[in-house]
């Protein structure tokens, strides 16, 4: 039937009747990873988890971009924050993200002047109030907020804000769908795809990767019934063995996605390597600033070298992030690594799969 009204998303005799869809369609073992950080977040407030049939097992993947942020991009972080007539913008989860011997949070009680904003565009604002300081915006994100990012930047270049830069450790997902495919000890039956990201990319920004790899894949919302479907639909593509690039998402994801945030993402950024927190160096995967905005690039501007990084001793992070574990599994988790102490960003953001699993998962 067709769902409408947002309430009808939460709608639980609606979700019921996809459970009862998947429990019969359902037949063998299946493990399907969804991508997307905020998707781990719903699954386990919905509960869907305790719905589903023992047949199928959902993997939690590099969803969450503080959380796939390479050890060496934190500390990157951290040595900007010690430059003179500096001030460092960010978005409040990367604060507590431990680098290797420190914390932006740390840096800031130790008298660094860090300041969380709630968009680029107050990192610009705090650069036009502050004309004697270098104003630095942390650049961490998918496709999903990398065009406000270079909005910010083409904004400072047009109104001569010289002193606005943005280093920018931006990830891009279509690549790590390939990265996990590659990757040992990992099996993955279907993808359900993030709504965020594709909202700007569109559905086929993944059909070179289906076309490669011939697995079922759905783009799903967030809503209990939005997730329902889409592993309904994975369910029935692995059961008949015809698998697609479908859309559960239809009403905010299109074929070709935002082509304006698209553009303006290639008029500022250009494609580059990135290193991804457990995954490694992923050819293509990353965006880095066109040389013609240079003056708006504080890893041009700055004596700091972006590098990567051994990952936080004991921290099961970069495994969890790939499915290769599941946070319970890592010996420090609800010991060593809570959320009020965390050892390593999968605790820390709200996006994590960590915190998620410390929330709502009883063990």
């Amino acid at each position: 039937m067709p769902i409408k009204h947002s309430d009808e998303y939460r709608d639980a005799e609606i979700s019921k009747h996809l459970a009862n869809r998947i429990h019969a369609t359902s037949t063998q073992n299946i493990r399907l990873m969804e991508v997307c950080g905020t998707h781990t977040v719903s699954i386990f407030r919905s509960g869907i988890r305790s719905i589903l049939p023992d047949t199928i097992a959902l993997l939690s993947g590099p969803g969450c971009p503080v959380c796939v942020t390479d050890q060496g991009e934190i500390d990157a972080f951290i040595e900007l924050a010690r430059q003179d007539d500096v001030i460092i913008t960010t978005f409040g989860d990367l604060m507590r993200v431990p680098g290797s011997n420190s914390s932006l949070q740390n840096e800031r009680a130790a008298g660094q002047d860090i300041r969380m904003v709630y968009s680029t565009f107050d990192a610009l604002q705090v650069a036009k109030d502050h004309p004697d300081k270098q104003i630095i915006f942390l650049g961490v994100g998918f496709e999903t907020t990398a065009p406000t990012i270079a909005a910010a930047i083409k904004s400072a270049a047009q109104d001569n804000v010289d002193n606005f830069s943005v280093i920018s450790a931006h990830k891009l997902v279509p690549p790590a769908l390939e990265a996990l495919m590659g990757l040992e000890n990992v099996e993955i039956d279907g993808f359900i795809l993030p709504g965020h990201v594709s909202v700007i990319i569109g559905l086929e920004a993944y059909r070179p990767f289906f076309d490669r790899y011939n697995i079922p894949c759905v783009v799903a919302g967030f809503e209990p019934t939005d997730i329902l479907s889409a592993i309904q639909m994975l369910v029935t593509q692995i059961k008949d063995k015809t698998p697609r690039l479908d859309n559960a998402y239809p009403r905010a994801v299109t074929n070709k996605g935002n082509t304006k945030a698209q553009d303006l993402l290639k008029e500022i950024f250009e494609i580059a390597d990135a290193c991804w927190r457990g995954i490694g160096i992923i050819p293509a995967s990353g965006l880095q600033i066109r040389d013609a905005f240079a003056v708006h690039d504080a890893a041009k501007r700055f004596d700091v070298s972006v590098g990567s990084s051994k990952s936080l001793k004991g921290c099961a992070c970069g495994e969890i992030l790939t499915g290769h574990k599941t946070p319970p599994e890592c010996a420090l988790y609800k010991k060593a690594c809570t959320p009020t102490d965390p050892v390593g960003p999968c605790m820390v953001s709200t996006e994590g799969t960590c915190a998620a699993y410390f929330r709502y998962h009883a063990d």
